[in-house]
């Protein structure tokens, strides 16, 4: 019997990284800007989860689409 398992490398490393510390900027920004209360924070930290639906949506409003 044959051992048949392939082995995989995902090299994405540097994007998770890159993705990673563009979190913690969102996060740092979405609190500093929020009320401070505690829901304002949880609301901010759920912000920086999808800043970039706010960039591509401003984005095409810009481009009239």
């Amino acid at each position: 019997m044959t051992d048949s398992r392939a082995r995989v490398i995902v090299q994405e490393g540097p994007w998770g990284f890159f993705f990673l510390l563009a979190y913690i900027g969102a996060a740092i920004y979405f609190v500093s800007v929020s009320d401070g209360s505690f829901w304002g924070v949880i609301l901010g930290l759920l912000q920086a989860i999808v800043w970039p639906v706010y960039v591509v949506y401003h984005a095409l409003v810009l481009l009239g689409a």
